[in-house]
C-alpha cells in the first residue's frame, strides 16, 4: 500500500492518460438522458419495472446495509482507532466547527428538510401514502409512529452511511497517500488492480449513481419550488415550470462552483444555515410551541423504542409502505453517499476518526430531531384543527410547507425565506456534486478544471428535466424508480468499502505500535 510521496506519485503515475470514467460515466448520462427526453414514457416504464425488480429481489440488501455500516461506525468510534487523525497526527482541521456543520447540513439534507419536514409526519398519521407497521389513521400510535418513522428516515442510518463513505476515502487519500476517489477505497481488497478497469468500473458506478442521487434530489427541489411560486403567485404549476427551475438554479450552480469550496460552497452554506436557523425558531415561536417543546423529547424516546421494529425487513404485513418509503431513503442515501461521503472527507482533514463519526452522525441527527418535530407538530396541529389549508390533510406535497406557513404570521416574508432557501440548497447541492463528480472522474485532481465542473452541473440538470419529463404525472415515482436503481450496483461498493476500511485502519494501527516498538527508549538512548 502507497504511503509514501515517491509511492504515491508511482501510482498515481501508472494511471492512463485517457480518462475511461469520464467518458464512460457522461457517455451513460447524456445517452440516458438523450433517450429518456425522446421516449419518456418507454423510459419511464423501464425504471418502473427495473425498481420492482430490485424491491423484490435486494429489499433486504438495501435494509440491512444501514445496519451493518452503523454497527461498524459505532466499534471504530469506541475503539483505540478512534484517536486516528485523517491527515496523520499532526493535522489541523482546515474549517472552523460552525462552518463545518453548516457545510454537511447543507449538501446532505437541505432539500429533504425543506420538502418533506412538515408533509412526512402528516403523511404518516393520514394515511396519505400508506401507513407505517400498519397503524390505524389518526391513532395515538400513528402519531407517535408519524414522528418515529420519519426520524428514523432521517436521522442516523443516512449520516453513518455518508460517513463511512467519507472516513474511508479521507483515510486512504489523507492517511495512505492514495487519490480522493471511491477506487481508493478498494486498495487493500484489490491492489493495484484499482488502476486497471475493476478501479475504473467502481469509479463510474459512483459517478453515475451520485448523478442519479443528485438528479432525484434537484428534481424534488425543483417541484417543490415550482409549487411554492404558484402558491405565492396565483398560477398553475407545470412541468415546464419545473424545468424551468432547474435551468436557473443549473445557472446560479455554474457560477457558485466556479468560485470552488471556499468562496463559493462555504459561503453558500453560511447564509444558508443562518436562514435555516431563523426559519426553524420562527415556526417554534409562531406554532404550538408548548406541543413542539414537550415532542423534543417525547420523538426522541418513541424513535428508540420503534426502531427495531422499523429496522426489521422480515415478515413486514406493510410491505407497500415499506418499499415506497423506507427502502426508498436507504436507496436515496446510499446513492448520494459517493458525493456526500467525498464531500464530508474533502472538508473533515484533521479531525480525528472519533470526532469526526461524532459529529457527523450524532448533530445532524439532533438537527432532524429538532427540526421534523417542529414543522411536523405544526402541521399536525393545523389538520387537528382543521386550519388553513391543511385541514383535509396533504394535497400535494411540494405544496405543504407553504400551505403551512400561509396560516403562520407573516406568511409572505416567510413563505420567500422558504423559497430562498430551497433554492440555494439546490444550488449548493449541485454545485458540490460537481466537484465531486470531477474530483471522481479525474482520479482524485481536486479543482482540475473549471470547464468540467461546468459540464457536471449542466449534466446534472439536464438528468433531472429528463427524470421528470419521463415521469409525467407520477414524476416523484420515476425519481425514485431512477435512484433505487442505480443505488443498487453501489450498495455493494459501499460494503466492499467498509470492509477494506477496517482492514487497512488495522493495518496501519500495528504498523504504528511496530515501528514505536523498535525505537529506543529515552534512557537507552542517554545509556
Amino acid at each position: 500500500m502507497p504511503t509514501s510521496s515517491s509511492e504515491t506519485n508511482g501510482t498515481t503515475a501508472s494511471l492512463p492518460r485517457r480518462n475511461p470514467v469520464l467518458l464512460a460515466s457522461a457517455g451513460a448520462v447524456v445517452l440516458f438522458s438523450g433517450l429518456t427526453l425522446l421516449f419518456p414514457a418507454a423510459a419511464g416504464s423501464m425504471l418502473t419495472s427495473a425498481k420492482s425488480w430490485a424491491l423484490a429481489e435486494f429489499d433486504w440488501l438495501f435494509a440491512a446495509t444501514p445496519v451493518i455500516v452503523l454497527t461498524v461506525c459505532l466499534a471504530l468510534a469506541m475503539s483505540p482507532l478512534g484517536r486516528t487523525r485523517l491527515g496523520g497526527s499532526e493535522a489541523r482541521p482546515d474549517f472552523r466547527l460552525h462552518s463545518w456543520i453548516a457545510m454537511l447540513f447543507a449538501a446532505g439534507v437541505g432539500i429533504g428538510f425543506m420538502f418533506y419536514g412538515a408533509a412526512e409526519p402528516l403523511a404518516y398519521y393520514t394515511d396519505w401514502f400508506g401507513m407505517p407497521l400498519g397503524a390505524e389513521p389518526g391513532s395515538p400510535e400513528a402519531r407517535r409512529l408519524a414522528f418515529s418513522a420519519t426520524i428514523f428516515h432521517w436521522g442516523i442510518a443516512p449520516w453513518a452511511i455518508y460517513a463511512i463513505m467519507g472516513l474511508s476515502l479521507g483515510f486512504f487519500a489523507y492517511n495512505q497517500g492514495l487519490p480522493l476517489t471511491i477506487r481508493s477505497a478498494f486498495h487493500p481488497l484489490l491492489g493495484e488492480r484499482i488502476w486497471g478497469w475493476p478501479g475504473h468500473l467502481i469509479d463510474t458506478f459512483a459517478v453515475i449513481s451520485t448523478v442519479f442521487g443528485l438528479a432525484t434530489t434537484i428534481g424534488i427541489g425543483a417541484t417543490q419550488a415550482a409549487s411554492g411560486l404558484s402558491f405565492l403567485f396565483g398560477f398553475g404549476p407545470s412541468l415546464m415550470m419545473e424545468i424551468g427551475v432547474i435551468v436557473i438554479v443549473s445557472g446560479l450552480a455554474i457560477l457558485s462552483v466556479t468560485r470552488g469550496i471556499d468562496r463559493g460552497v462555504k459561503w453558500l452554506s453560511n447564509v444558508n444555515m443562518l436562514l435555516a436557523i431563523a426559519l426553524l425558531f420562527f415556526v417554534i415561536i409562531a406554532g404550538p410551541t408548548l406541543v413542539i417543546l414537550a415532542g423534543f423529547v417525547s420523538h426522541l424516546t418513541g424513535h428508540l423504542a420503534d426502531t427495531p421494529r422499523l429496522l426489521n425487513w422480515i415478515g413486514r404485513t406493510d410491505t407497500a409502505w415499506f418499499h415506497d418509503w423506507t427502502i426508498f431513503y436507504w436507496a436515496w442515501w446510499i446513492s448520494w453517499s459517493p458525493f456526500v461521503g467525498m464531500f464530508i472527507a474533502r472538508i473533515s482533514k484533521g479531525r480525528t476518526v472519533r470526532e469526526y463519526l461524532t459529529v457527523v452522525i450524532i448533530v445532524p441527527f439532533i438537527i432532524a430531531v429538532i427540526w421534523f418535530t417542529a414543522f411536523g407538530e405544526t402541521a399536525l396541529g393545523q389538520f387537528e384543527s382543521a386550519t388553513g389549508g391543511l385541514a383535509s390533510g396533504i394535497d400535494s406535497a411540494s405544496l405543504t410547507l407553504f400551505q403551512m406557513l400561509d396560516s403562520l404570521p407573516v406568511s409572505e416574508v416567510t413563505s420567500t425565506v422558504a423559497m430562498v432557501l430551497l433554492i440555494v440548497f439546490i444550488v449548493t447541492s449541485a454545485d458540490s456534486g460537481a466537484l465531486v463528480v470531477e474530483t471522481i472522474t479525474t482520479s482524485g485532481k481536486m479543482n482540475r478544471t473549471r470547464h468540467l465542473r461546468v459540464f457536471w452541473v449542466a449534466m446534472l440538470g439536464l438528468t433531472a428535466s429528463a427524470l421528470l419529463y419521463g415521469g409525467g404525472a407520477t414524476a416523484l415515482e420515476t425519481l425514485q424508480a431512477g435512484t433505487i436503481v442505480a443505488a443498487l450496483p453501489f450498495t455493494f461498493i459501499v460494503l466492499a468499502s467498509t470492509m477494506s476500511l477496517i482492514l487497512a485502519m488495522r493495518r496501519s494501527a500495528k504498523e504504528i505500535d511496530t515501528s514505536q516498538s523498535k525505537k529506543p527508549s529515552t534512557i537507552s538512548q542517554q545509556n
